[in-house]
């Protein structure tokens, strides 16, 4: 129990020697320690789940989700343990609130892959209708390259073909005007094959050689059009066919169709964001634990500690300014008084040989007279 006591504490990332002196908070530090050991399991959890679902293997899986829970452990240990509580609510409020932004964002890293476990069983059911939605537009993709040439070829069939009905519609009541001339059943209504007769028989075969030469000039196009139309959609099965069905269900789909699920269901809507709303509340834990806890003898115990070093250092840059200063003040004092003392020699050596000058220049003036 008390290895366990200790490693909570190591957790909370609290002095042990300061908190040794004041053991009646080491409740305190004990549940905050355990709170950010929990959430890198989490962490690790999470990771592991998103990374078997992106690599399909259970070591890269463990190795980078470990990585990531001790990466979160870490950085939530650090956030906490860089909380000092100085006094007064709005001054650690401001302290707290980049640390809140930051553990929000942590929560919803690490809450998404799971929200994506616990839905397991509907995303796999939504996926499949994804996956056929999908396959259904890559062959929608596929078949419209092909459905400008066979509708274009189908129009020319169809003008063509339209032309060789009405020839044949001409020839077939050319043929049945003839017929009904020569049995009295119509025309003239006298069954014989006189003059009238032979003029409709006339008509009937220039019907006749009219759609036969139409069908000399059209068939042959009609037969090609028509060739290229079953070439066309042979090469549109052919692209179909060809086309790859990979699996489907990587982490980007995953989340794409609970996000589907929670549009259409209130009930999953409402579990997504009370899961959400969890990982948030369990990373902030920590952080509202210190905010709203009041100064305990812990932290005035820190903040004497650490005032102890800030007045230390205070006082030891204090004295340096101050010797480098004094240093500063004598090398500039001397040297103004040896730069004036330098001067007054100069001058004293300057006027001594100007009048030895004089001097020499009276004793050769008086010997001359």
């Amino acid at each position: 129990m008390t290895s366990l006591k200790d490693f909570f504490l190591f957790c909370s990332g609290a002095d042990r020697s300061i908190l040794d002196r004041v053991p009646s908070d080491e409740n305190k530090y004990v549940g905050i320690g355990g709170t950010i050991f929990f959430t890198g399991v989490l962490a690790t959890l999470s990771a592991g789940y998103a990374l078997y679902t992106i690599f399909d293997g259970y070591f890269a899986a463990i190795v980078f989700g470990l990585v990531w829970g001790l990466m979160i452990f870490n950085l939530d240990r650090y956030i906490v343990s860089s909380m000092k509580n100085k006094g007064g609510f709005f001054g650690n409020f401001a302290i707290a609130l980049p640390r809140l932004a930051m553990a929000v964002l942590l929560a919803l890293v690490i809450s998404k892959p799971l929200e994506l476990k616990i839905f397991e069983k509907e995303i796999n059911a939504e996926l499949i209708v994804m996956e056929q939605e999908t396959y259904k537009e890559q062959e929608d993709r596929v078949q419209a390259r092909f459905a400008d040439n066979i509708e274009a070829s189908e129009r020319e069939v169809n003008s063509m073909q339209v032309e060789v009905d009405a020839k044949t519609s001409v020839r077939n009541e050319a043929a049945a005007a003839a017929l009904a001339e020569a049995d009295g059943s119509g025309g003239s209504g006298i069954r014989n094959m006189g003059p009238i007769y032979r003029a409709k028989k006339a008509a009937a075969e220039q019907a006749q050689a009219e759609l036969e030469a139409t069908l000399a000039d059209l068939q042959p196009q009609i037969d090609a059009k028509r060739a290229d139309i079953t070439q066309y959609r042979a090469d549109a099965a052919s692209a179909t066919a060809g086309l790859e069905r990979g699996a489907y269900g990587g982490m980007a789909a995953r989340i794409d169709a609970l996000e589907r699920l929670a549009s259409r269901s209130d009930a999953i809507w409402f579990a997504s964001i009370f899961i959400t709303l969890l990982f948030i509340a369990i990373e902030t834990a920590p952080i509202f634990t210190k905010l709203i806890s009041p100064s305990s003898p812990y932290d005035n115990l820190l903040n004497e500690h650490e005032h102890v070093y800030a007045m230390a250092a205070k006082e030891t840059m204090t004295e340096r300014g101050n010797n480098v200063k004094n240093r500063l003040r004598l090398h500039t004092e001397v040297g103004i008084y040896q730069t004036t003392a330098d001067i007054a020699a100069k001058k004293a050596e300057i006027d001594a040989t100007l009048r030895r000058h004089r001097e020499s220049l009276g004793e050769r003036g008086f010997g001359l007279g």
